[in-house]
Parts: C-alpha cells; structure tokens; sequence
C-alpha cells in the first residue's frame, strides 16, 4: 500500500464506512457524507490550511477527484463544529484498531490550547468561563485558553482526552478523565509523566482504583524516593509527549484552531487528534517504520 495522502484518505473513508458510521438515516442522503466530512476535515490539518476559506478554495480545485461535493465555506464550518462527538468516537475507533508496541506503558500531560490573545477576546469570547488564564513552564509564559490533557500509547496515539480551563489542577484534570474512562487503562499499566503530576492522593487513585503504577521523576528538595532502576529506564521515554505535542503544534497547525465557541475548539481539537491518529492507524496497517511520521502526507 502507497503511502500517500490519497491512499490514506480512501483507507480512513472505507474504515468509517465499514465500522463506525453506520448505517444511513432515513430521508434524503446528505451530498457530503460524514465518512467524507472528516476524510475532508484531516486533508485541511495535513495540507496546513487553518483557514476555512483558503481551504475550500483550495479543496475544489485540486481534491474534486475525492470529493465530487465541496460545500461553501459556511456549511463547512457548521458541519465540522457539529461533527466534535463523532471525531472523538473515531478517534476510541482507530486506537482500539491499532496495535502499540509497549501495551503496558501509557503517556500522560497536558499542553496549552490558546484561545486569544487580547483582553477584549477573553472579555467577549464564547468561551470565557470555559477558558482562562495560565501559566506555561515549559515555554515561560501566560496564555488565555485551555489546556489539552491527553493519554497516548508509545507510538503518540490518543487514547483519550479532554479541554479543561487552566487554573484546574492538571492531577484532578487526569484523575476525572481516567476515571470516566476507567476501562481503558488496564490493571498493571504504567502511567508516565512528569513531575507537575506528583501527589499522594492521585497516586493512590492509579494504585487503588485503576491498579495502575505512576513512573515520574523525583523532585528537588522533596522526600520523594529515587527511582528504581527500571523506573530510570523508562523515564528516558518521558520526552516521547513532548514529542507528540511538537507534532500537533508543528505540523498540525493545534495552535492555530481559530476557534471561538465551546463546540468549536472542540472539535478543531479533535481535527487534529484524528488526522494524527489516522496517520498513525494506516502507518502501522502498513508496516511504516516511523507511525507518527506525516511526511508522505502533508504536501
């Protein structure tokens, strides 16, 4: 199988078809299906076009051999917003479908998702209450917006995740998410993150709730035990999130959702999470070496 944008497309379309879409409502078929909706939402992400109206543009003169109909600009935007719940039925879809090598371990952390840039944005913004403001460490600075806590197997595909306003504590964020999805961390999981995770009380949810065991550097100045000897080997993977992150933000264009309403960044989010779970799902289908690679895709 080529590994190419059209052959990844024409895959993810058949897979939609066959287990998640469904069968049709009755009534008159829509002229752009929801298996084409999203086939047309992950071409946006991986050609870079985080504008709507450079993408229809865009879409109708060079993908009319994959999409017979490309609506307006507008009918996009309301599909796509309307679409969140299903990219996040898909997204469960393609990692229950896609094998990891390292069933055992799981990669936790969040990131920030800024929503605006002025005072008047998080003043008159649809998503004020749900967004706020925070504090970034890794890159040093404030932000207005969300954060995007997410779970991923080793090779960078999502497992579950969520938005949450910034000022909540990232471990609380985690444990709900976790605990809403208990069934998909499996007892004897190793859950890998960093040190904003430390707690006694989220490590004793993992450890008696979910049988799960946290692998985290020790802190400075603490009381924390040092690794152990395995423990230091696996924390060598701890960057793997970081990783996966860059990706969303380098070539997935996370940063620049554009979106203003709650459904909106909602599923702008999920635009992103999908087109990178679909690379991953057809690159391990077809035995590629690199599953989070997108090279062969994004132009």
């Amino acid at each position: 199988m080529k590994t190419d944008l059209d052959t990844l497309l024409t895959a993810l379309y058949v897979f939609l078809d066959d287990h998640v879409i469904g069968r049709r409502r009755i009534g008159r078929p829509p002229l752009l299906s929801d298996a084409e909706l999203l086939c047309l939402a992950i071409a946006q992400v991986l050609l870079d076009f985080p504008r709507e109206r450079h993408w229809i543009r865009y879409a109708r003169k060079h993908l009319r051999h994959l999409f017979p109909y490309i609506p307006d600009q507008s009918g996009y935007g309301k599909r796509l917003r309307a679409a969140g719940p299903l990219i996040a039925t898909v997204i469960r879809h393609l990692a229950a479908n896609t094998p990891t090598g390292a069933p055992i371990l799981r990669l936790i952390d969040s990131t920030p998702v800024p929503c605006g840039a002025s005072r008047e944005t998080a003043k008159r913004s649809d998503l004020a209450g749900d967004a706020g403001y925070g504090y970034c460490a890794s890159h040093s600075r404030y932000f207005w917006g969300m954060r995007l806590y997410l779970v991923t197997t080793v090779e960078g595909m999502p497992v579950t995740w969520c938005l949450a306003n910034p000022k909540l504590d990232e471990r609380d964020v985690i444990a709900a998410l976790l605990e809403v999805d208990h069934h998909l961390v499996q007892s004897g999981q190793v859950i890998l993150a960093d040190k904003g995770f430390a707690g006694a009380d989220f490590e004793k949810f993992l450890r008696d709730d979910l049988g799960a065991h946290l692998v985290r550097p020790a802190r400075k100045n603490t009381s924390d035990p040092a690794p152990s000897p395995a423990e230091r080997a696996l924390l060598h993977m701890r960057q793997w999130i970081e990783a996966i992150f860059d990706t969303l933000k380098g070539q997935l264009s996370l940063e620049q959702h554009g979106s203003r309403t709650r459904g909106g960044i909602y599923a702008r989010v999920g635009q992103r999470l999908l087109a990178m779970a679909t690379c991953i799902w057809h690159n391990t289908k077809i035995g590629a070496p690199r599953k989070r690679s997108l090279i062969a895709y994004d132009h």
